[in-house]
């Protein structure tokens, strides 16, 4: 299994824009407040969570992370909240 994340060089501006880009396809319901993967409350978090979203809902193409650059892949999960993977 394979996971996206946010870049940690990535630019605030640039994981802002992935997350609006994708929760406008995708529900991301999951990271508004109450949701449950909405803490940790951080840009970076917020946008590993909807860049994974779109990467696993895409089936898991590099280009489907890469996010101008604003994205990795990983081979760990990063994440303690239940991100989609398949």
């Amino acid at each position: 299994k394979t996971w996206c994340i946010a870049n940690p060089l990535a630019s605030n501006s640039a994981l802002a824009a992935n997350i609006e880009f994708i929760c406008s396809q995708l529900d991301c319901g999951s990271i508004n407040p109450k949701g449950p993967c909405f803490e940790p409350n951080s840009r970076m978090h917020h946008a590993s969570f909807a860049m994974n979203l779109y990467y696993q809902a895409n089936g898991r193409h590099l280009a489907d992370c890469n996010f101008i650059n604003s994205g990795l892949v990983s081979l760990i999960d990063p994440s303690k909240c239940a991100i989609p993977s398949t």
